[in-house]
């Protein structure tokens, strides 16, 4: 099977459970789960940056989107490379990696727009290294970050061998001035 072969199975499967999780949400909403224990848990989008997982609480994000021309925008914070048009909306790009202080890299093949809800009604779209996986956790399995370096972090999963980080888009989406 061609890696792209191989890309497009992964990408259709990640849809799949995406799809999954906005109809288990839906149906939260609606009062038409009868899973007491389900309110305590946490979805969260599993997104990778320099090699490492991220996470994003899933209520926030509204798609993910294919790599497409982000056009420069003069003015703006240098981790925001632009903006792109996504079905006539017009929806600023910033360059998480760049945000979070990591080392610049072109996009790739596998690289995805996270777009995100706004508190006012804005979107926002989220340059990632590529989106892997939707967890459902119990809200305990959540650490305190501790408060290191990264405020833009809010809480840590162990998961196996590796920390997914939990990132606070509030924090993370505030830029200043």
């Amino acid at each position: 099977m061609t890696r792209a072969a191989v890309e497009a199975v992964e990408e259709a499967a990640l849809v799949q459970r995406w799809d999954d999780v906005a109809r288990r949400a839906a149906t939260r909403i609606a009062g038409r789960d009868g899973d007491e224990g389900a309110a305590e848990l946490r979805e969260l989008l599993v997104i990778w940056l320099d090699g490492d997982p991220y996470a994003l609480p899933i209520e926030r994000v509204r798609e993910i989107v294919r790599l497409r021309p982000i056009t420069p925008v003069p003015r703006v914070p240098a981790a925001i490379p632009g903006v792109i048009s996504l079905r006539g909306e017009v929806v600023e790009v910033l360059d998480l990696r760049m945000r979070l202080g990591l080392p610049s890299q072109a996009p790739g093949r596998s690289s995805r727009i996270v777009v995100l809800h706004g508190d006012d009604g804005a979107v926002t779209g989220l340059l990632v290294d590529a989106v892997r996986d939707v967890l459902r956790i119990p809200e305990d399995q959540l650490r305190s970050s501790a408060g290191g370096d990264n405020e833009a972090v809010s809480a840590l999963l162990v998961r196996g061998d590796e920390f997914v980080s939990l990132l606070d888009l509030d924090r993370v989406l505030d830029l200043g001035e």
